[in-house]
C-alpha cells in the first residue's frame, strides 16, 4: 500500500506501531544498556515513555495537534536519559511542523532534520555512538531522500538501512560499547521504533496496533546496576510545570547539580534527569522557577549494595515517617519508602527532596501547612520487585495504621508477590518510637533469619514503646484536621499544652494536660520516672521539631532516671513535623 502523506491519524497509528516494537524488546535493551552507566534500565524507560503515549496520547485532524499530543504525553512518561532524548525530538518535531492537516515526504524529511537540534539541546553534553547519533543519521538520511521517495514505505525502508548500520558504528564512537561487545541500548531502541513503523505500514493492521495485551505490560523500573564507585549518589527526576518556564535557567541548574543532566519540554511542561548528591538543594532552587510535580529519586548506592552485597538474606523496609540516624540506615541496609507531601502546588518527597529545616522555613515564611499523602502503589511494587530479586524475604515495617492508610496499600502491593515471602507489619508507631523498634529489632536479629519470628518480635517491641509529645501548640494539629477547631480554641482560650500519646491502636490520644511548657517538662519527667520504676526503661530517643534545646534537657534529664544516654536526638521526619508543629518535643521510651 503506497502512502504519499501523513496526517493526524496516521501518525497517531505508526507511534503506536513503533511503541509496541519497542516494548516487545525492552528487556534486550536493558540488557544490553551501560552507557552513560549500567543502569540495566533503557528499555524500561523507553517502553514507560512510549506506552505513556499509547495511553495519554489522543489523535486529531491536525497534524500538529496530534504530535503537540504524543508530545506532552511522552513528556509525562519520560524515564531516564532515553527516554527524555526521545521525547524531545517529538517535541522537536510538534515545534517544526506547521498547521498542515498532511504533509509529504518533503516535508516530513525537513520536520526529522531539523527536529535533532531539540534533542541535542537538551544535554549539556552530548555523546555521539547513542540515540541521538542514530537519530541523527536516520533524520539526516530522511532529508537527503525527500525528493526521491514519494511513499513513506519507501522512505522509511531505504531510511531504516542506514539507521541499521548507524546502530552497527555505535561501539567506534564509544569504548565503554567496544570493551562490553554491544551497541547502544537507546540506539538500538530507536532503529526498534523504526522498525515498528515500516511493518506495521507493509502488513500491520489497525487491530493489532491497537491491541490491549502488550500495553497492559506493567514495566517494574530496574535497579542501578553500577560496579564502580559512585560519585553521585542520587539519580533524580521530575515534572515541572508553569507558563513561562526558563528552560535555560532550569538547564544551568540541573547541570550544575551533578552528571547524567538532561532537561526537555517546552516553557509550559518541562521534565529533568540528573545523577546528584544533594537533590534537596536542587529541589529548593528549582521550586523558585517552577511548580514541581511527579519527583523520583533513588539511593543508587544503597542499590548497588543491596544488589552486590546484602548483609542478611531478609530486606527490611521502613518508611520515611521513621526516624532513625541516616547511619544507621545505611550501615543496615535498611530501605525507606519516602512520603510524598504538597507545598502549595509543589511536590516533595519526604527526607530526600527537602530537608526539615527548609520546610519549616518555607511553613514560617508563606504560612502554607504541606498536605502529605500516601506514596504511589508503583512505587512499593518497583522497590518489592527489585529485593525479591535479591533476598529471599523482605520484612516491611510502616507507620501506624491509626495515621495513614500507608500499612492496607503496602499489604495489597505485597499480595501481588504471592510466590515471595513478603511479610507487612503495623509498628502502630511513628517518628522516634517506630526508630526504636527497628533499633530492638536490629539488636536482636535472629540467626535463624525467620520471616514470621521478626514479625513477632516487631509485635512485641511494638507493645514495650511508648510515645510523650510535648506539644507546644495545637494550631498545626487543627489545621491538619487531628483536632476539632473548638478544642483547639478552647485550649488556646485556656493556654492548656496538651501531652500526645498514641494508644494501643497506635491512635492519638491524649495523654494528658498542663497550663504551661514548664509544667509539661515536670509532668513528662515525673511519668517517666514511674515507668522506669514499673518496667525499666531499656532505651530512649528524643525527636523534635525546631526545639533542639528542650530535647538536649529532656535527654539529660531522662540519662539520669535510666542511666543510659539516649540511643538518638534528631529532628523529627517533616511528615511528623507538619502535623504536631514547631516545638513539639517526643520522649520515645522502649521498656524491658
Amino acid at each position: 500500500m503506497k502512502i504519499k502523506y501523513l496526517d493526524g491519524r496516521r501518525l497517531y497509528l505508526a507511534f503506536l506501531a513503533g511503541g509496541q516494537a519497542v516494548i516487545k524488546n525492552f528487556s534486550y535493551l536493558n540488557k544490553i544498556n551501560v552507557f552513560p552507566v549500567p543502569d540495566g534500565d533503557t528499555g524500561t524507560n523507553l517502553a514507560s515513555t512510549v506506552k505513556a503515549i499509547a495511553e495519554q496520547a489522543r489523535p486529531s485532524r491536525s497534524l500538529r495537534e496530534t504530535l503537540q499530543s504524543i508530545s506532552e504525553a511522552a513528556l509525562a512518561g519520560a524515564r531516564g536519559n532515553s527516554g527524555l532524548i526521545f521525547a524531545q525530538y517529538i517535541y522537536g518535531l510538534s515545534k517544526e511542523l506547521g498547521n498542515e492537516i498532511k504533509i509529504s515526504t518533503v516535508r516530513f524529511g525537513e520536520s526529522v532534520r531539523n527536529a535533532v537540534r531539540y534533542a541535542y539541546g537538551a544535554l549539556s553534553h552530548p555523546q555521539e555512538g547513542t540515540m541521538l547519533t542514530l537519530i541523527r543519521e536516520w533524520a539526516e538520511e530522511v532529508y537527503r531522500n525527500r525528493h526521491r521517495f514519494y511513499d513513506f514505505q519507501d522512505l522509511l525502508h531505504h531510511s531504516l538501512a542506514r539507521a541499521r548500520e548507524a546502530l552497527q558504528e555505535t561501539p567506534k564512537k564509544l569504548a565503554v560499547l567496544r570493551k562490553a561487545g554491544v551497541v547502544d541500548a537507546g540506539a538500538r531502541g530507536f532503529v526498534d521504533f523504526i522498525e515498528g513503523v515500516l511493518n506495521f505500514i507493509r502488513q500491520g493492521s489497525l487491530k493489532s496496533v491497537l491491541q490491549k495485551e502488550i500495553l497492559e505490560i506493567e514495566f517494574q523500573e530496574a535497579p542501578h546496576r553500577i560496579k564502580e564507585n559512585i560519585p553521585f549518589r542520587y539519580c533524580t527526576e521530575a515534572l515541572l510545570l508553569g507558563e513561562n518556564l526558563n528552560l535555560e535557567k532550569i538547564k544551568e541548574i540541573v547541570n550544575s547539580a551533578g552528571d547524567s543532566a538532561i532537561v526537555g519540554g517546552s516553557e509550559r511542561k518541562a521534565r529533568f534527569h540528573v545523577h546528584t548528591n544533594h537533590p534537596q538543594e536542587l529541589f529548593l532552587a528549582l521550586r523558585e522557577l517552577a511548580v514541581i510535580s511527579q519527583p523520583k529519586v533513588e539511593d543508587m548506592k544503597l542499590q548497588a549494595a543491596l544488589a552486590r552485597n546484602p548483609k542478611r538474606p531478609v530486606a527490611l523496609v521502613v518508611d520515611s515517617s521513621c526516624d532513625l540516624p541516616a547511619e544507621i540506615l545505611e550501615q543496615n541496609q535498611i530501605a525507606v519508602v519516602p512520603f510524598p507531601f504538597n507545598i502549595g502546588e509543589h511536590v516533595f518527597l519526604d527526607k530526600l527532596t527537602i530537608s526539615a529545616d527548609n520546610l519549616y522555613e518555607i511553613m514560617e515564611k508563606e504560612e502554607i501547612l504541606p498536605r502529605t499523602s500516601q506514596p504511589s502503589p508503583k512505587t512499593v511494587e518497583n522497590l518489592f520487585s527489585f529485593l525479591s530479586s535479591h533476598f529471599q524475604s523482605i520484612l516491611v515495617l510502616t507507620i501506624s495504621s491509626g495515621l495513614s492508610g500507608y500499612h492496607q496499600l503496602a499489604k495489597k502491593v505485597a499480595e501481588k508477590f504471592s510466590d515471595r515471602k513478603i511479610r507487612v507489619v503495623d509498628t502502630r508507631h511513628l517518628s522516634g518510637t517506630f526508630g526504636l523498634i527497628v533499633m530492638r529489632l536490629l539488636e536482636s536479629w535472629p540467626d535463624s533469619q525467620d520471616l514470621e519470628e521478626m514479625a513477632a518480635m516487631v509485635e512485641e517491641f511494638s507493645r514495650k514503646t511508648e510515645l510523650l509529645v510535648d506539644v507546644k501548640t495545637l494550631k498545626f494539629l487543627v489545621k491538619g484536621g487531628r483536632v476539632s477547631p473548638m478544642r483547639g480554641l478552647l485550649a488556646r482560650l485556656l493556654n492548656i499544652k496538651p501531652i500526645i500519646t498514641l494508644d494501643e491502636n497506635g491512635r492519638a490520644a491524649a495523654a494528658g494536660k498542663t497550663f504551661s511548657r514548664s509544667q509539661s517538662f515536670r509532668k513528662i519527667l515525673k511519668t517517666v520516672e514511674k515507668r522506669h520504676v514499673e518496667r525499666k526503661i531499656h532505651s530512649f530517643a528524643v525527636v523534635h521539631v525546631r526545639e533542639p534545646e528542650r530535647a538536649q534537657a529532656y535527654a539529660r534529664e531522662i540519662e539520669k532516671i535510666c542511666g543510659r544516654p539516649a540511643s538518638f536526638i534528631m529532628d523529627a521526619a517533616p511528615v511528623v513535623g507538619v502535623h504536631n508543629g514547631f516545638g513539639s518535643v517526643g520522649i520515645c521510651l522502649s521498656y524491658e
